[in-house]
């Protein structure tokens, strides 16, 4: 008995010595951690304001319930016990809270929402409630507000300016993949994040540097006392190019037209051509991004995916259309510089060319007669471009090869690089790519297609922008841009983003002034005539780009002013609008007549 007893002692002083003596650091480390925890404390999103300091966003409380797997008992009939609880408690589906704890199951110390945005007397029931329960917490955060759409009845909702929801975007939670991507640099499963708009584009200049508290907790993982805190710093605020009210006044002209027309579905951008800044920039039908800030029900979100307008994709940058006779000025620049034609050089127009058994026509039956380059622009003749663009009989055109390489100079087959996300780079139709694709050959006809912007050509709207700038500028394209300047709302620091040439010289800028006076001839004589009447100069281009052999043409008007030293480029698009100098060119009309009433006020 004597020698079990000794060896029982011997027993507990050997374990004794190994855990205090050996094992001592690693259970003090333990038992710290769960006696504190490191909480992350998240930093004030970054303010957006428009180019006049108008502001446009803003962070308000909100509350959300939160589980932390860690803390929850490791016994599966008593875990099982505490989910079916809280459960009950936060009227939470049990399936869906078993879902997400095994989903975010690699992230088990970190806070798991289970339900966000709730009111404040709810919050305070469910905490009283799940006093005995571990891991669950009430937390505290914010929320976006976009303040451009805050109406609260479908009245009032007239006011809201749905389309700045494309450019601004909106922030929501993470998804898991996003996670797992971006846990490395400090994000959490109870972020929100980026996804469209600028939201997206400067995540991470909007994010702010997140703090952390060190706090001491009880066996429940509750909160008992701070030991130590490291404050965050806020996100950079940003200030855009846009003109709110430009915006609204544009949103509001186009949302008319297409009322008044029956239709659903257009495009209008506004870009300052000596810098490449936006200035407006609309796609209609859009959303309310603040039905997506914090969660958007099941419902809502069907409304928009199930709406065959699709309310959600940005036509502006992501649509592509044949750009019709948009396209013209810059098959005369090529023209010009390449040499096929000058500024005196004429065409016959009688109605079209005839190729063997195919006949191109003029849009104008018996055509217009002789027609040199400004007129060819400011009545959009047919016959012109088919000359220089494919030649006929013993005149030389540009040839397909040629004009596909002068495009892709203006941008066009390439993404511009726009500062949002979602930009489609279009397509120009090559002898290759009807090979590959088609499994055709190339035909003098499909390049007399091209030099009118019909075909296979496939245009963004904000490319036509974009071309037109080049042209309104004498040459220059610029990265078209949203986002002006990041200022740090802490010292007051301000980065600047500096206009940045894509191409240039790349034509002579005195052919351009030919074919500015061909766009202005538009205007006072040609297919834009009813911009003639504004008080001031400007000058345009019509199109009507034939995509489908059952339904109507999309209309286009593209243009910029004052004829002498440009400061905007106005490019309209509407879906089956018919004809660009019907529907597209009126809404120029109005909204150059509001723009100029605007600059004689700050004057």
């Amino acid at each position: 008995i004597i020698i079990i007893i000794i060896l029982f002692i011997f027993l507990i002083f050997s374990r004794v010595i190994y855990l205090q003596l050996l094992q001592g650091d690693h259970y003090s480390t333990l038992s710290e951690g769960n006696r504190e925890k490191i909480i992350p404390i998240p930093a004030e999103r970054g303010l957006i304001f428009d180019r006049n300091g108008v502001q446009l966003t803003k962070n308000v409380p909100k509350l959300s319930i939160s589980i932390t797997p860690q803390d929850l008992p490791r016994n599966a009939k008593e875990r099982e016990g505490i989910v079916e609880k809280l459960a009950e408690i936060t009227e939470q589906d049990t399936d869906k809270i078993r879902n997400l704890l095994d989903e975010y199951g690699s992230y088990s110390y970190e806070s798991i929402v289970i339900r966000e945005d709730v009111d404040y007397e709810t919050a305070l029931n469910i905490q009283i409630a799940s006093t005995d329960l571990p891991g669950i917490n009430i937390q505290q955060g914010s929320k976006r507000l976009y303040l451009f759409n805050t109406a609260s009845t479908t009245e009032a909702a007239e006011l809201d300016l749905l389309s700045m929801s494309h450019l601004v975007g909106y922030e929501s939670k993470l998804s898991r993949e996003d996670l797992d991507e971006l846990y490395e640099k400090g994000y959490l499963p109870s972020d929100d994040i980026g996804k469209t708009g600028v939201e997206k584009s400067y995540e991470s200049d909007l994010r702010g540097v997140y703090g952390k508290k060190r706090i001491e907790v009880n066996a429940y993982g509750r909160e008992q006392s701070i030991i130590a805190e490291e404050p965050p710093s806020p996100g950079d605020y940003l200030e855009l190019s846009i003109d709110i009210e430009m915006q609204r006044k544009l949103e509001e002209l186009i949302a008319e037209s297409l009322k008044k027309n029956n239709l659903n579905r257009a495009s209008g951008i506004a870009i300052d051509p000596r810098t490449g800044e936006i200035l407006a920039m609309v796609s209609l039908p859009s959303y309310n991004n603040n039905q997506f800030s914090g969660g958007i029900s099941y419902e809502n979100y069907a409304s928009y995916t199930e709406n065959e307008n699709r309310p959600l994709f940005n036509r502006s940058i992501a649509g592509t259309y044949p750009s019709g006779s948009t396209i013209k000025p810059a098959i005369a620049a090529v023209a010009l510089q390449e040499g096929i034609i000058n500024e005196h050089t004429t065409v016959l127009s009688n109605g079209g060319v005839r190729i063997s058994y195919w006949f191109f026509p003029d849009w104008q039956a018996g055509g217009h007669g002789l027609t040199d380059v400004s007129r060819a622009i400011a009545w959009s003749v047919n016959t012109f471009f088919y000359y220089i663009g494919g030649g006929y009989q013993n005149f030389e055109g540009l040839g397909v090869d040629r004009i596909v390489a002068y495009l892709k100079e203006f941008g066009f087959a390439n993404k511009l690089g726009i500062d949002l996300p979602g930009e489609m780079s279009g397509l120009l139709p090559s002898k290759e790519w009807k090979e590959e694709v088609k499994k055709e050959q190339w035909y003098i006809g499909d390049t007399y297609n091209l030099s009118i912007g019909q075909g296979d050509l496939l245009v963004t709207p904000l490319q036509i922008a974009s071309m037109t700038s080049v042209v309104a500028n004498g040459g220059t394209l610029y990265r078209p841009h949203l986002v002006t300047s990041l200022t740090n709302p802490i010292t007051n620091q301000e980065r600047f983003i500096e206009p940045e040439i894509l191409n240039d010289n790349f034509i002579n800028s005195d052919y351009f002034g030919t074919i500015r006076l061909g766009m202005r001839e538009c205007v006072t004589y040609g297919a834009c005539s009813l911009l003639s009447n504004l008080p001031f100069d400007t000058a345009g281009k019509t199109g009507t780009a034939q995509w489908s052999s059952t339904k109507e043409d999309h209309a286009w008007y593209t243009s910029f002013a004052p004829y002498r030293n440009p400061e905007i480029v106005l490019t309209i698009l509407i879906e089956e609008g018919t004809g660009g100098s019907k529907i597209a060119a009126p809404i120029a009309y109005d909204f150059y007549k509001w723009w100029n009433s605007e600059r004689q006020k700050l004057n």
